[in-house]
């Protein structure tokens, strides 16, 4: 399209205003519109231009044709990309999965082969479009957006171009979605840009975007992210007030950025495993190599821990919530349920707080080995812990347990310690209807972790977690909250079993981050216009293809593909009623 010499002279003279506007404000990525991300060069604004950004090759309507605007994030917005899960691996190492430099081709948000794994994987998930992995209001939306004769829907994604635009497009076209521009993170952009993170990235398109269509009266972008959708917000508010300066290339544009409540899911355990694996064996592989390390990881050999949390009599997800909505449901404070001040357990009988040894193994008959169990009474203490105490079936099976009496600990307000059952004195026993039996399995909590491989640690050695100073305080608080201790006169692990001996060459495995910044977090707005929250009764994703999604109180704590902000707390199961995911116990 052609431009007169009068407007390219306004548009000249507005960029040396807005240059200097965004100094004034001390932004280095300021709002105006030279390219910033390349040496404060003026773009030339062409429909051909915005074409390059884009990894697909279809016509895009004129200017003049388009009034509105719609921008759609990928990951958790409109597809629900699996994220590590939370009951598989501990806090610290969901965040090092997620981190970019923890590995030597990229974390979890930069390897396409765990987006591929996605479901039963791409072979068989491609045919069927991937049915369930979607955010089905988000789709409709989109479609909505394709029947508009005036709107330019435009998919965004911080997934980098080279790794990710095969992928991407694939399951786009699966579901049939006709998207005008697909936009993945490109190494260099179109204008020779390079870009540090993935909110400059999107700033630099989206300002690109609304320059191009001039004639939009209004952009709409959904985002998942707590902290986009303010980085958003606050690049639009200086984009308009830039837009006030006369003259101006075009007039300010009604912005909206809808923040899209998350949905967190998760790939079966075993595949999930796996792949983390394979990525531990690329990464050992390749830092024997200088050239190989692309993204200049600091960390040596790394492997899968185990740590094993307790051993236990362990209860099936169907009874846990059986034993929550019939024994539970009804001695809760009105509205306690709905908050988020209550932790759900029901998930395990205590055998020992710790790996079970071989003598205590054999008095239980061992790993595997099942029995039978029925609710005689039920209690509460200081309206804090709640449980039930059970009896074996029949009553002369014999079984282990370090606490006084055979409990199940059904739930718990945050901070309330689950030991405090051991201080219940009066029983409540419950009528016949509500004595319940249920089948439990000798087994462990076992929590994976990744770390670097250390010479001098054993395999028991290996179990433990590593409490450096800095978080040894958070974990033994986590760990009151995870699993009851047998009594307040154990001895410590140290008397009983030799404690990990730690190579001053790993300085106490300092190296190992914190979880991310939760995405999404507490802050749930709803999905798409008007959209509700999913409430604790949308069913669960479990079922024959081992998807969980977890409840919606409380995602998975990760990063995204550049936050590196530190968050020290850990994340909480909560394997209530109806919305809970899946109680793993590994």
């Amino acid at each position: 399209m052609m431009r007169s010499a009068k407007s390219a002279i306004a548009e000249n003279y507005f960029a040396s205003l807005s240059s200097a506007a965004s100094m004034a404000r001390g932004k280095a990525n300021g709002n105006g519109f030279l390219n910033h991300a390349n040496g404060n060069q003026l773009i030339s604004r062409t429909i051909t231009g915005l074409k390059r950004w884009s990894i697909i090759n279809r016509d895009l309507p004129a200017v003049s044709q388009v009034r509105a605007i719609h921008v759609y994030d990928f990951d958790n917005t409109l597809f629900l990309s699996p994220l590590p899960n939370p009951q598989l691996w501990n806090g610290p190492t969901i965040g090092f999965l997620q981190s970019l430099e923890s590995f030597t081709n990229g974390g979890w948000w930069h390897d396409p082969a765990l987006l591929a794994a996605t479901g039963e994987g791409m072979e068989k998930e491609e045919p069927r479009a991937w049915d369930g992995w979607w955010n089905e209001q988000i789709v409709r939306l989109v479609k909505l957006s394709m029947e508009q004769k005036d709107a330019l829907t435009v998919l965004l994604t911080g997934r980098s171009e080279n790794g990710f635009a095969d992928l991407i497009r694939r399951m786009v076209d699966s579901r049939k979605l006709e998207f005008d521009l697909i936009c993945l993170k490109p190494e260099v952009g179109p204008n020779s840009e390079r870009f540090s993170t993935t909110m400059e990235f999107k700033q630099t398109f989206l300002q690109d975007l609304v320059l191009t269509y001039e004639q939009a009266d209004e952009i709409r972008v959904y985002e998942d992210r707590v902290k986009h959708v303010k980085g958003f917000r606050d690049f639009f508010e200086d984009l308009n007030r830039s837009l006030q300066v006369v003259p101006a290339p075009r007039k300010p544009i009604n912005a909206e950025v809808i923040q899209v409540a998350e949905g967190c899911t998760f790939l079966s355990p075993v595949v999930e495993t796996a792949e983390v694996q394979r990525m531990i064996n690329s990464h050992n592989k390749s830092i024997r190599e200088a050239t190989s390390n692309a993204t200049r990881s600091p960390y040596g050999r790394l492997r899968i821990k185990r740590t094993i949390f307790y051993t236990g009599y362990l209860i099936s997800n169907a009874d846990s919530n059986r034993l929550i909505s019939q024994l539970l449901t009804p001695l809760l404070p009105s509205g306690l349920a709905e908050s988020n001040d209550l932790k759900y357990m029901a998930n395990s009988i205590l055998i020992t707080p710790r790996p079970a040894p071989r003598s205590i193994l054999n008095k239980v008959g061992g790993i595997g080995k099942k029995l039978t169990w029925q609710v005689t009474g039920t209690a509460v203490f200081e309206n804090k812990v709640w449980a039930a105490r059970v009896i074996p079936v029949p009553a002369t099976e014999k079984y282990y347990t370090e606490n006084p009496l055979p409990v199940i600990v059904l739930a718990v307000r945050k901070g309330a310690r689950p030991i405090d059952a051991g201080k219940i004195l009066n029983w409540h026993p419950v009528p016949a209807e509500k004595a319940l039996t249920f089948e439990t399995v000798v087994g462990e909590k076992v929590v994976l972790r990744v770390e670097e491989e250390n010479p001098h640690e054993g395999e028991w050695e290996s179990q433990f977690l590593n409490k450096n100073r800095k978080r040894r305080h958070q974990q033994e608080r986590d760990q009151d909250i995870l699993y009851p201790q047998s009594s307040q006169n154990d001895e410590p692990l140290s008397q009983t079993k030799p404690q990990p001996y730690y190579n001053s060459r790993y300085g106490g495995n300092s190296r190992h981050h914190d979880d991310g910044p939760r995405r999404g977090g507490s802050h749930r707005g709803g999905r798409g216009r008007g959209g509700a929250n999913r409430g604790k009764g949308h069913s669960s994703r479990g079922g024959t293809r081992g998807r969980g999604r977890g409840r919606d109180g409380g995602p998975a704590a990760y990063r995204s593909l550049d936050d590196h902000a530190g968050y020290d707390g850990g994340y909480e199961d909560k394997p209530g009623p109806g919305g809970a995911g899946p109680v793993m116990n590994y």
